[in-house]
This record gives structure tokens, C-alpha cells and sequence, in this order.
């Protein structure tokens, strides 16, 4: 009994017979509650450039176009987090994306499909294609960088395929697959209905990996396969499903894309992989699996995106703006490897 009470506690004898350090207290924090850092990374970051540029960072349009800013690498970090939480990872988001929206806009604006069709195809399209990076996953044992390097090139080579390297206007499309960009006006902010809805994705998924056992499922896997299939846990299934969901999410990141841009490019989101796994990994999801959340990644997203509108707003020239975010990413990892000794 005492051996299992150490074991959910992650006190060792050791631990159990000195006090805790203050620096050991805050590792054993960051560990339970991973979105605690880069909340306060979040903080830190807006308390800095409200005292630089208080007159324009603190504006309520400022602020809410952030969040527009972030509304579609948002959304796709969703999908790559359940995939990170699996000690995996998806190289092939971005192409996923683009892939879904240009199914959408020419299947509405050259076949003459009704725009909800159009949509639900892509949606379709883009859970294919996170089913098919999960099968070879689980089927031909490959690893997930691997399979999602190779499936990046397939998917971007089919974008420049079905669109004829053209992009097609929004204006030509169906009003529903313009929608998300469409803006709501509230106290001096200016949401569109695309960062609504990146809000809402984040709510439901957070609610699915704290309360089902689907989500139970994906930190179990994520943490020790093995143990969890000796628990009676489908692993082949359970990583199936993560990267359907996950190709799903990358479908109504592409939605959101439409709205967001006005147009179906195929070279938008040529960097999107980088980008999430940025997001997630400055939202304290650990890389090797197991230990994190959606929520971070939120806090991940937008810190990116703090960091870049803040460094603007101040004057200072782009490259200090991609020198930041390789620091805060150099700095992610660093804490999580440090977090991770926590009990050995």
C-alpha cells in the first residue's frame, strides 16, 4: 500500500523523509498542472509590452486580433496535440489543411457542388487523410515522423493536383464556406466567428481528454503503451481514432482557413507544422507523451502570437520576432525535460 501511495503521489522514500525544496515544489506544480507555465509565460509576455506600448497593446482590438490571428494554427494544434500526447507527431498538417480546403472551394466553385456538400466532403477528406497516416502508423509499425514526412509531400503534390496550382476567390464560393471570417463587433473587439469556433473546438476537447476514456486512453498510450495495452487498452485502435480526429480538426482548421483568407491558396500553411508543434510544445505538452493539454496549447498558440504582435508594435525588425519564438521553444523543452525528473 505504501509503495502505491508513493507511486500516485510521485514521492519516493527519499522524498517522504525531507521537506521539499521550494524549486522542487514548483517542478511537482508544473508537473500536475502543465498549462501553468505557459499561462504565466502568457502574463509575463503581456505585462512586458503593456508597459512598452501600453497606448496600442492594451487596445481591446489589439487583443481580440490576436486571437484572430492565431484562429487557424490554433485550430490545427488541437489536432497535433492528441497526436503529441501520443508520443507521436504529424509533419503533415499543414498539407492536410490545404488539402481539405481546396477540395472544398473547387469541388463548390468548379463542379457546381452545394457549399454544405462541398464542406462535408472536406471534412471527410481531412479525416481520410489523418485515417491514412494512422493505419500505416499502426499497421506497418512506421513511425509517426516517418510516415507524416512522406504523407506531407503526397498531400501538398495532391493540392497543386486538384487545384491547378490556381487559387480560387471567395468571392466565387458559397457564402458557408466564407462564413468563419465573417466578424462580430463587441465593446471595441472584433471576433470572427472562425476564433468563436476555435474556442469552442478547445472546450470540447478539453472536455474529452479529462472525462472520458477515450481521453484517459490517449495519456495512458501516451505515457507507457505497453502497460496500457496490457490493461486492456487497444493501442492500434485508440492511435487510429487520435489521427482521424486529428484530420478532422485539420478539416475545420481548413474551414476556418477559407474564411480567414478569403480564398482557397494552395501554398497557404507551407510552415503549419513548424507552427503547431510550436504551439504545443510553449504549451507545455511533452514531446515524448503522456503529459499535457489542449489548454496549454492554447496558451501556446497565443503567446506565439503575443510575442509577434507585441515585438511589432514596439518596432523591433521581424528576425528578433522568429529569434523569440526559437528561444521560448529552446526554453519549452528545457522545462519539460526538467519537469519530467520529477520522482526519480
Amino acid at each position: 500500500m505504501e509503495a502505491a501511495a508513493a507511486a500516485v503521489t510521485g514521492l519516493n522514500d527519499d522524498d517522504e523523509r525531507r521537506a521539499l525544496t521550494p524549486l522542487e515544489r514548483v517542478q511537482r506544480t508544473l508537473h500536475k498542472y502543465p498549462a501553468l507555465g505557459p499561462l504565466i509565460v502568457l502574463i509575463v509576455l503581456a505585462a512586458t509590452f503593456s508597459l512598452i506600448a501600453p497606448d496600442r497593446f492594451l487596445k481591446p482590438f489589439n487583443l481580440s486580433l490576436i486571437i484572430s490571428q492565431v484562429t487557424v494554427v490554433g485550430t490545427l494544434a488541437i489536432g497535433q496535440t492528441i497526436i503529441i500526447l501520443t508520443a507521436g507527431v504529424d509533419l503533415s498538417v499543414g498539407a492536410i489543411a490545404v488539402f481539405a480546403s481546396i477540395v472544398m472551394a473547387n469541388v463548390n466553385v468548379s463542379w457546381g457542388v452545394p457549399g454544405v456538400l462541398a464542406l462535408i466532403l472536406g471534412f471527410a477528406f481531412g479525416t481520410g487523410c489523418g485515417l491514412l497516416n494512422g493505419w500505416l502508423i499502426t499497421r506497418f509499425r512506421m513511425p509517426p515522423f516517418i510516415v507524416t514526412l512522406g504523407t506531407l509531400s503526397i498531400f501538398f503534390a495532391l493540392d497543386l493536383y486538384v487545384s491547378g496550382s490556381a487559387t480560387v476567390r471567395g468571392t466565387d464560393m458559397d457564402p458557408i464556406l466564407v462564413l468563419p471570417g465573417q466578424v462580430i463587433e463587441f465593446l471595441g473587439t472584433r471576433f470572427t466567428l472562425g476564433s468563436i469556433g476555435m474556442l469552442v473546438a478547445y472546450g470540447i476537447m478539453m472536455y474529452l481528454l479529462r472525462f472520458t476514456a477515450w481521453g484517459r486512453h490517449i495519456f495512458a498510450v501516451g505515457d507507457e503503451p505497453e502497460s496500457a495495452r496490457l490493461s486492456g487498452v487497444r493501442t492500434d485502435r485508440l492511435l487510429l481514432s487520435v489521427y482521424g480526429a486529428a484530420g478532422l480538426l485539420y478539416a475545420l482548421g481548413a474551414w476556418f482557413l477559407l474564411g480567414r483568407i478569403n480564398a482557397a491558396s494552395p501554398q497557404a500553411l507551407e510552415s503549419a507544422n513548424l507552427e503547431t508543434i510550436t504551439a504545443v510544445v510553449i504549451g507545455g505538452t511533452s514531446l515524448f507523451g503522456g503529459r499535457g493539454g489542449v489548454l496549454g496549447t492554447l496558451f501556446g498558440a497565443i503567446i506565439v502570437g503575443t510575442a509577434v504582435n507585441g515585438l511589432t508594435i514596439a518596432g523591433f525588425d521581424p528576425l528578433w520576432q522568429r529569434f523569440a519564438i526559437g528561444v521560448l521553444v529552446i526554453v519549452a523543452v528545457g522545462m519539460d525535460q526538467w519537469i519530467r525528473r520529477v520522482g526519480k
